[in-house]
C-alpha cells in the first residue's frame, strides 16, 4: 500500500470486506461481480480469500457479507432516489459497477486515506464510474459532516437513499444514535435507509482468526435498531438474512440465522 496515510482498525476492515467481494466474484455462479476487488486485495499486500471459509465463523461472516452486498445492490437501485449517500463507503465500488438510472447521483463519505487508496487502485486500473460520483473525505463522527454533504451539492429537499453498510457496529450506541439523527435531518420525507438490525456483540463466538474484525465492534444499537429508527421519524421493514439466502438460492451457516436487514422508509413530520 502506498498511500501516504494509513488506513485506521476500522478502515481496513473495508478490505476484508473486498476479499469476500472478491472471493464471490471468483466464483461460476456469483450473486454479483465486482472487477475491481480483487485489486484492492492486491495492491494492500493481502492473500486471496481461501475457496472454503475453514471456520463456523468465518463461514457466518462470508456468507453474510455476500448476501449484504446483492441484497443492497438491488434495494439502491429499487429505491427510486436520485441521490444515493454511502455513509463510510470504504472500497465500495457500485458507482463503477451497478447499472443507475440516468440522473442519479452518488456520494461517498469516508476518511481521505480510505477514499486516497481506493482512488489510487481506481484510476490505475483506468476505471470509470458509470454515474456522477462526489467522495467526500470527511470523518462521520465530525458534527460538520452534513454542511460538508450539503456543500458537495446534495439536495436535502429532495429525496435521498442512505447506505450504512456494517458501519454502526463499530460505533458506540450513542455515536450511532448521532449519525442516525444527523441523517434523518438531511433526508426528505419519502427517502430510505438501509442498515443492518444491531445485535449483541458480546454473544459472538470468539475466533483469532477474525479477532482483528470482532474486537472493534462495539455494538452500536443493537437488537433496538429498528425501534430507535420507529421513534425517529421512519417506518422500518425487516428483512431475516435467511429468507435473502432462500431468495437468492444460498443456504446459511447457523451462526447468520438471526441475522436481520431494515429498511426505512422517512415518515413526513410527526
Amino acid at each position: 500500500m502506498t498511500t501516504s496515510e494509513p488506513l485506521s482498525p476500522v478502515s481496513r476492515t473495508a478490505l476484508s470486506v473486498a476479499r469476500v467481494r472478491a472471493y464471490e466474484s471468483s466464483r461460476p455462479d456469483p450473486l454479483f461481480v465486482d472487477p475491481y476487488a480483487a485489486a484492492f486485495v492486491t495492491a494492500a499486500g493481502l492473500e486471496p480469500a481461501p475457496t472454503r471459509p475453514d471456520s463456523a465463523l468465518a463461514r457466518a461472516l462470508v456468507a453474510h457479507g455476500i448476501l449484504r452486498t446483492r441484497f443492497y445492490d438491488d434495494r439502491l437501485l429499487a429505491a427510486g432516489a436520485d441521490q444515493v449517500v454511502l455513509l463510510a463507503a470504504g472500497l465500495d465500488t457500485r458507482a463503477y459497477r451497478l447499472d443507475w438510472p440516468a440522473g442519479t447521483r452518488v456520494f461517498e463519505i469516508d476518511l481521505d486515506p480510505v477514499l486516497a487508496f481506493k482512488a489510487q487502485v481506481l484510476d490505475g486500473l483506468g476505471a470509470v464510474p458509470l454515474v456522477e460520483r462526489t467522495a467526500l473525505p470527511v470523518d462521520l463522527l465530525d458534527a460538520r459532516w452534513p454542511e460538508r454533504l450539503v456543500e458537495a451539492g446534495f439536495d436535502p429537499a429532495r429525496r435521498s437513499v442512505w447506505l450504512a453498510e456494517g458501519l454502526l457496529v463499530y460505533l458506540s450506541a450513542e455515536e450511532a444514535a448521532g449519525l442516525l439523527t444527523a441523517v434523518t435531518g438531511l433526508a426528505a420525507p419519502g427517502s430510505r435507509l438501509l442498515v443492518e438490525q444491531g445485535q449483541d456483540v458480546s454473544r459472538t463466538p470468539h475466533d483469532p482468526a477474525f479477532a482483528h474484525l470482532t474486537g472493534l465492534w462495539r455494538g452500536g444499537l443493537g437488537p433496538g435498531t429498528d425501534g430507535w429508527l420507529d421513534g425517529h421519524g421512519w417506518t422500518t421493514g425487516i428483512t431475516p438474512l435467511a429468507r435473502i439466502g432462500e431468495a437468492y438460492g444460498r443456504p446459511l451457516p447457523d451462526l447468520s440465522a438471526t441475522r436481520a436487514f431494515i429498511e426505512a422508509r422517512r415518515r413526513t413530520a410527526d
